[in-house]
């Protein structure tokens, strides 16, 4: 009688200390709860002060930019105003000697008139800002779609079923997403294809969630890859074999570039259209040249330049077709394809000294 007794105080002493850990481990974790709210706000309020004045910054800078502008403008004027002045003296001053004399002065006398007087390089200041703002924005935006998406993971999208709130769209969100939804003809055979990181020349920088890459003014860190082109080129990371495949390219970025598929083993320095299993279309911008290149034979399109170019890839016809897309697809060329090999999206970037870019654009056609 005396061990059951003692049996049940010692249960009872048991229990009483697993509650006691129990409620020692609810409070700890919520001590830990609440510092952790309070750390994420204090994280999130440094963010926001962080970035409030790199916008502060960058406007200020934007505000001294414009006043330099204003500034250099308001001189060059004065100095045309000035020389305009002189010249009306001077014509003046000759309208005198002509009525005062019955001879011209010698011709000689006046002939390097206009070279004396100073040309107004206004343009060529300003075409240093503009360069240099351009180049800071490249720079900008390899930054912080590149190197400062990749420090934290990407947010789980909402559910496409579900009602979407047009107030709840993010700056970025509409920014990728601004042309209406328009009827295709290519809709139902959409696909979401992004550059391949292993697949590209290194001064091209693919930035915003792997769906645009543009030149690079230096090489960028990616990681060692064997068939890494050589040349200014990217594939797509997905591959077709059969079926029906539709995609598009935003190319007005560019004053020169190609889209087109390529076999797998297309080769590190071959260029797009210039081999036996490539296929593109062209726009070289020093000739405001459209063509078609394939096997290294060209064909001219005599079309203007293409904006945005939809690709569509027919592997039971052997067939894939380039469209010029503005409201509505205008056919740009056709190629018959002779090949069984899984065909990958391809892209060709004219000219690392250039600003370019090619965005791959999110399909909203239907």
């Amino acid at each position: 009688m005396v061990e059951c007794v003692t049996l049940k105080e010692e249960e009872i002493w048991d229990i009483s200390k697993q509650l006691e850990v129990t409620v020692e481990t609810i409070h700890l974790l919520g001590k830990n709860l609440s510092e952790t709210k309070e750390y994420a706000s204090r994280i999130k309020s440094q963010i926001i002060e962080d970035f409030c004045c790199m916008k502060e910054y960058v406007e200020r800078q934007g505000r001294n930019t414009l006043m330099f502008i204003e500034q250099e403008q308001k001189a060059a004027q004065q100095k045309i105003e000035e020389t305009i002045h002189q010249l009306c003296v001077e014509a003046n001053n000759l309208m005198d000697m002509k009525a005062e004399t019955s001879y011209l002065p010698e011709r000689h006398r006046y002939k390097d008139l206009l070279s004396t007087v100073n040309k107004i390089a206004l343009d060529q200041k300003l075409n240093v800002v503009k360069s240099a703002v351009e180049d800071l924005k490249r720079k900008l935006e390899i930054l912080l779609l590149e190197k400062y998406a990749q420090k934290f993971p990407t947010v789980q999208p909402p559910d496409p079923h579900q009602e979407t709130n047009v107030c709840s769209l993010s700056p970025e969100s509409a920014a990728k997403n601004p042309e209406p939804i328009i009827s295709s003809q290519f809709s139902q055979w959409a696909d979401d294809v992004t550059f391949d990181l292993k697949r590209v020349y290194e001064r091209l920088a693919i930035t915003a969630q792997n769906r645009k890459v543009m030149v690079s003014s230096y090489s960028t860190n990616y990681e060692p890859a064997p068939n890494r082109f050589c040349i200014s080129q990217v594939m797509c990371s997905q591959s077709f074999s059969t079926g029906c495949h539709y995609w598009e390219v935003i190319t007005k970025d560019s004053d020169g570039w190609a889209v087109g598929v390529a076999h797998e083993m297309i080769g590190k320095r071959d260029k797009l259209g210039r081999t036996e299993h490539s296929w593109c279309v062209e726009w070289l911008g020093p000739k405001k040249q459209l063509s078609a290149w394939h096997r290294d034979q060209e064909t001219l399109l005599h079309k203007d330049k293409p904006l945005r170019v939809g690709v569509f890839l027919e592997l039971e016809k052997k067939m894939v077709s380039f469209y010029s897309i503005n409201d509505k697809e205008m056919l740009l060329h056709t190629f018959e394809i002779n090949t069984s090999n899984p065909l990958y999206p391809a892209f060709w970037l004219y000219s690392l000294e250039r600003n370019g870019s090619l965005t791959i654009s999110h399909t909203n056609r239907r």
